[in-house]
């Protein structure tokens, strides 16, 4: 446990920390006059940022790796937008949409006078396309992908259509497009916001040959197209080489171009190198800020940015190891863990506790949450209930890589497998490289009993975060309820409003009896930044994109 003197000092850093603070999610200051800060000129600043690992691949419909997506927002746009004090749909790619009166068609207008960044034209047809392909996703494609983000929200793709809830993709006119559904889905047009909804050039994704997966990165199969993105973006692809990758920016944007002219992500796996880079200004900003280097940014007077927690982290558990598929086991891991220690101790402050797998500000949530607390005498109890003999149990975990859920996973994992060793639980550590396919790994089928993961919101719904983890058999945890999973897809149609909050509640409390994984935290994430930046646009769903940073004066 950590002592109340350290506890303090902690606070006292934090209240240090806060009075640095920038504004990130305020309407930006008009910016010195020696930067260009719109489209009515040339950016020309260049940005260095420093990010904890590199990107997976760059097409946002395959992959939800967070640093994938901090690449693409920069360079594909979605239909719909996200305004970044309230989260609600905004006009984007499209500018306006109306819904019909069954709930069961969307007629969006598109925004006129676009083309993608190589050159071939933004319009209805290549709306049209982007949908074709997402629904045709083949059964192998998707077997590679189990966290296919239009799995999650559509459910099924072209070869079993019947089950699906995308029915298709219409042209109306040059610049109109109607999607329908086969059922009433109420985070549609959330979902919309979301990166893995980005619209790519289908020229480029022709010429990329973005289905076939002959490239590797990170321990993972990509394609060429997922090296090379093309999109509206703001920003437009130039290289991608080991663990830099290099924007710059989009003389046509649409938008405003503000004043950075070159971007580069730029790698730096531990938190002391970042820091490092920082203090030595190397890079301009970082992503990932721990509680090891909370201080020191806060005595170099660095301005540090936190954002409001919009993820979960978790112990995941996979009932296809046999011993998991007893309720009383599951509960006694539950049981078994001290949350508090392990936030207090490895979380940036103000991290919360964890005991259902929605944030706080999302509709659904629980305030009692319907996890059990902590009760190691009788998880042991339930143990001894259950005939456990001492098998032994291999929990993977990440090696060398800062989440923004999972600020310090060596740590986490050390604390976590020392509380379940005390319970009786005989632990396997099996140490992944991140680089190495980990993701991949604990999300696909496997021998893994335990592993350390999180999700991380990409829109305003509950159902961004229950039906991907628990609406459906999957490789990562092996759970199978009908009841819960029926519960889910019922709550995903109803209109918002008391009922669907209600409907949420009841699945969190039932989530809990069942436990099939162990919300851990609700992390906050911060950004570190140097004196050069005058506003950095922190969004709790991430959409951070860099045309809307603001510099100062030199």
């Amino acid at each position: 446990m950590t002592s109340s003197r350290t506890i303090r000092r902690r606070e006292l850093l934090q209240a240090a920390a806060t009075a640095l603070l920038l504004a990130g999610c305020t309407p930006s200051p008009s910016p010195s006059p020696s930067l260009t800060s719109s489209g009515t000129g040339d950016p020309t600043a260049s940005f260095t940022f420093a990010t904890p690992a590199p990107p997976i691949a760059l097409d946002p419909a395959v992959t939800s790796d967070i640093e994938s997506w901090r690449v693409t927002r920069q360079v594909l746009e979605c239909l719909v937008g996200t305004d970044p004090e309230t989260g609600a749909p905004v006009p984007a790619l499209a500018t306006k949409w109306s819904q019909s009166s069954d709930r069961l068609s969307w007629t969006f207008t598109l925004r006129e006078g676009l083309t993608f960044h190589d050159g071939t034209p933004f319009n209805a047809a290549a709306v049209k396309a982007n949908f074709d392909r997402w629904f045709a996703f083949s059964p192998q494609f998707r077997a590679s992908h189990p966290g296919l983000a239009f799995t999650a929200v559509f459910r099924a793709h072209a070869d079993q259509a019947s089950l699906s809830l995308y029915k298709g993709c219409t042209v109306v006119g040059e610049h109109e497009v109607r999607i329908d559904l086969s059922q009433p889905l109420t985070s549609f047009l959330s979902a919309m916001t979301a990166p893995a909804f980005a619209i790519s050039s289908p020229a480029a994704l022709t010429s990329g040959t973005a289905d076939v997966e002959d490239q590797v990165s990170s321990g993972t199969m990509i394609s060429r197209y997922a090296q090379h993105p093309v999109g509206t973006g703001p920003f437009r692809f130039r290289s991608w080489t080991g663990g830099s990758v290099v924007l710059e920016a989009s003389p046509d944007y649409w938008g405003p171009r503000g004043q950075i002219g070159h971007l580069s992500f730029v790698v730096y796996d531990t938190p002391q190198s970042r820091l490092q880079a920082l203090v030595a200004g190397t890079v301009d900003g970082y992503d990932g800020v721990t509680t090891e280097n909370i201080e020191s940014l806060v005595r170099k007077g660095f301005q540090v940015v936190r954002r409001d927690p919009f993820s979960v982290m978790y112990l995941g558990m996979n009932q296809s190891v046999p011993l998991l598929q007893n309720d009383k086991v599951r509960l006694a891991i539950s049981m078994a863990i001290n949350k508090d220690a392990v936030v207090k101790a490895y979380f940036l402050e103000d991290t919360k506790s964890a005991f259902q797998f929605l944030p706080p500000k999302l509709s659904g949530f629980n305030t009692p949450g319907g996890f059990p607390g902590y009760d190691p005498e009788k998880a042991k109890r339930l143990l001894s209930e259950a005939g456990y003999k001492g098998e032994e149990l291999p929990f993977y975990y990440p090696r060398n890589v800062t989440r923004l859920y999972l600020p310090s996973p060596e740590k986490v994992y050390a604390d976590l497998s020392a509380q379940l060793t005390l319970i009786g639980l005989n632990i396997k550590p099996v140490p992944v490289e991140w680089s190495d396919g980990y993701l991949q790994k604990v999300t696909a089928p496997g021998d893994h009993a335990f592993h350390l993961l999180g999700r991380y919101g990409s829109y305003g719904d509950p159902d961004d975060f229950l039906s991907p983890l628990f609406g459906a058999k999957n490789g990562e945890f092996g759970f199978f309820d009908a009841q819960i999973f029926s519960k889910i897809e019922r709550a995903r149609g109803l209109p918002d409003g008391t009922e669907r909050t209600q409907a949420y509640q009841n699945i969190n409390a039932q989530l809990g009896s069942a436990a099939p994984a162990v919300p851990i935290a609700f992390p906050i994430s911060a950004v570190a930044v140097s004196a050069r930046v005058a506003t950095y646009p922190t969004s709790p769903v991430l959409n951070e994109t860099f045309n809307h940073v603001t510099l100062s004066g030199s």
